[in-house]
């Protein structure tokens, strides 16, 4: 079921500056996001201001107006703005689009500031594209110096003593794209032709030497290579001459240079091809909601002047989404089953098979929004929480079913109640009469529909209030010798014991469902349980893969390139990513033993059903997991 989304007209604010200086996530803007369930992908751009970085997100956003070109040296873009639209390709992901200002802002010149901005759109993205004119030169990169500093403004883990392997950044952090505006040079080395991609792999390229000066040119191509996996470059010819440049919210692509557009539409292609979808640490696909969630918690963090932590924010984030995701997960299925329910079902049976049915739409809200539940804390929450709704439903079904079947008695049985009221049973012959007359409305009672699940009980109830009055008229009837009433005295004890028993089935066929749906409830929780963690295991191998390749192709590289020493202390990272790669896997059935084991021993404090089945349920799921 794909999640719900929004599609703006236009953009708006999402981080501004305060009346202090200070950034602010704005309410308005988190709200827009609040409503997005689906996943993101997220594209920030980012470079000096007067660059055109608006134009490119314009284009990607598909319109020619939206985020603000300006024709002026001023930077039109403060703070960071968003529009989100449907992606294009993912027809289950909203494409979110975060237009940064302008870095270098010669009327704001708050470098401070700058450095924020920047980090926070690494921070939030799932592709950052990089906005510069001219060529990438050695001034190109300097004024990448964000960069360099990147490891002073993020920490990856709450500990952190030492600086953090290059890998665990690249980890975390986005995609990398550079886009050189108004390029004029050919793409060529030597004489011969090259791709934009080896335009940029060139010029990051670092030098041999270890003096100051070497360490300087190296550490921003260090930190791009180091950080950022895969990167790419586009180069653009200016799109217009003259006073066109000016205007450019005003011309189509008719009115633009050709190769532009075509340069134009070959990056806007890529974007939506290769940007992946927002994930956190261990592939957590990212929402909507969850993108704002992490705008909150990051901005907080530096306006209380702490260093964001990427672990402690994951964390931060679990707690909030997983609450949320229980609220969600109850207010479906109080809704479902409000909308679903017909009061009072005929059988136990059927409510169950709604509950059965609602239930698992439920679990299955929760289990795709939660995340970080290591010790399935929220899980069981939920589980208890659902109990809670059903236990609730079915003292209604019970109540409702009660109310209907004493509605249908009086009415059945109220000719009856007459001919006891005007003695019409006190003569002789009168008991039979009598017996009859019962016999038929109970058959009439059991025959007609409605009843629900306490029909048999209600009808037991009131017929055994008639014990005395059956007395009583059978003694009354002179037709009967002392044996024939002693034999219809017998036969009323027999008919009452009948009823009691097909009563007491009716209550035992009830509770036996009961236990059912319980045992029910612990299995869909543990196999929508048991898909999430196969599948956080993939994505987990996936990100584990594709940093393991981006460590191996830069020790490549770098052997290439004749520098053997920073070759070797790649190869120590790339030893530690297999052998956490290793332990991962090792780890895994004893993780999702313990987890199926906490579940089933917590849950039957509630749902007692379950309890001499735990054990065994653990074990078989968790063989049917590996071998699949």
């Amino acid at each position: 079921m794909p999640g719900l989304t929004v599609s703006m007209k236009e953009p708006v604010v999402l981080i501004e500056n305060d009346s202090d200086g200070k950034l602010q996530v704005v309410r308005s803007a988190l709200d827009i996001l609040d409503q997005i369930d689906q996943h993101v992908v997220v594209v920030s751009v980012v470079g000096l201001y007067r660059t055109g970085k608006s134009y490119l997100m314009n284009k990607l956003a598909g319109k020619s107006k939206g985020f603000a070109l300006g024709a002026t040296i001023q930077s039109k873009t403060k703070g960071i703005w968003m529009w989100c639209v449907p992606h294009p390709l993912k027809p289950d992901h909203t494409l979110v689009l975060l237009d940064t200002e302008g870095l270098g802002d010669v009327e704001k010149g708050d470098t401070k500031n700058d450095n924020w901005i920047f980090t926070l759109a690494v921070l939030l993205s799932s592709t950052l594209v990089y906005n510069s004119t001219g060529t990438i030169d050695n001034h190109a990169l300097e004024q990448l110096h964000f960069v360099t500093e990147l490891t002073e403004h993020i920490k990856v883990k709450s500990n952190q003593q030492n600086e953090e392997e290059s890998s665990e950044y690249l980890r975390l952090f986005p995609s990398f794209v550079w886009t050189v505006r108004d390029f004029t040079l050919t793409l060529e080395i030597d004489g011969k032709p090259i791709t934009a991609n080896e335009y940029l792999e060139n010029a990051l390229k670092p030098r041999k030497g270890l003096g100051k000066k070497d360490q300087e040119y190296n550490l921003p191509r260090n930190c791009l290579r180091n950080y950022f996996f895969p990167r790419w470059c586009f180069v653009f010819d200016r799109p217009a001459n003259g006073d066109n440049m000016k205007r450019m919210e005003e011309l189509t692509d008719d009115d633009l240079e050709p190769r532009f557009v075509k340069q134009a539409k070959k990056f806007t292609d890529h974007i939506f091809t290769e940007a992946k979808t927002k994930s956190l640490k261990n592939g957590l696909k990212v929402t909507g909601r969850l993108l704002g969630n992490l705008a909150e918690t990051y901005v907080s963090a530096l306006r209380s002047g702490n260093i964001p932590c990427l672990d402690n924010a994951v964390v931060a984030l679990a707690q909030i989404e997983n609450s949320s995701a229980i609220q969600r997960a109850r207010a479906h299925y109080q809704k479902e089953m409000t909308n679903r329910v017909v009061y009072p079902t005929d059988t136990q049976e059927d409510l169950s098979e709604i509950h059965s049915s609602v239930e698992k739409e439920a679990v299955a809200i929760f289990i795709n929004s939660s995340f970080k539940d290591e010790d399935r804390r929220y899980q069981l929450e939920l589980m208890r929480v659902l109990q809670e709704e059903y236990d609730k439903i079915c003292e209604r079904n019970s109540k409702e079913s009660r109310i209907a079947c004493e509605a249908k008695i009086k009415r059945i049985f109220a000719s009856i109640e007459e001919k006891i009221k005007d003695g019409s049973y006190m003569t002789p012959g009168g008991y039979k009469e009598y017996c009859n007359d019962q016999k038929l409305s109970a058959s009439k009672y059991r025959s007609e529909g409605g009843r629900g699940i306490k029909a048999e009980e209600v009808l037991t109830e009131y017929l055994e209030k008639k014990t005395s009055i059956g007395h009583t008229i059978l003694s009354a009837d002179k037709s009967l010798s002392e044996a024939e009433q002693r034999a219809e005295a017998e036969q009323a004890i027999k008919e009452t014991s009948e009823r009691e028993t097909r009563a007491m089935k009716e209550m035992v066929a009830v509770q036996e469902r009961l236990i059912k749906d319980q045992q029910k409830t612990y299995e869909e929780n543990i196999n929508q349980l048991m898909e999430k963690m196969k599948t956080d295991n993939r994505h987990a191998i996936e990100e584990h893969e594709r940093v393991l390749q981006a460590r191996l192709k830069e020790k490549s590289d770098l052997f290439q390139q004749g520098l053997d020493g920073r070759a070797c202390e790649i190869q120590s990272e790339i030893d530690n990513l297999k052998k956490m790669k290793s332990q991962e896997e090792e780890n895994m059935p004893t993780f999702m033993s313990t987890a199926l084991e906490t579940i089933g021993t917590a849950a039957a404090m509630f749902l007692p059903g379950i309890l001499p089945k735990v054990g065994g349920m653990a074990l078989n799921f968790i063989s049917r997991f590996f071998k699949k």
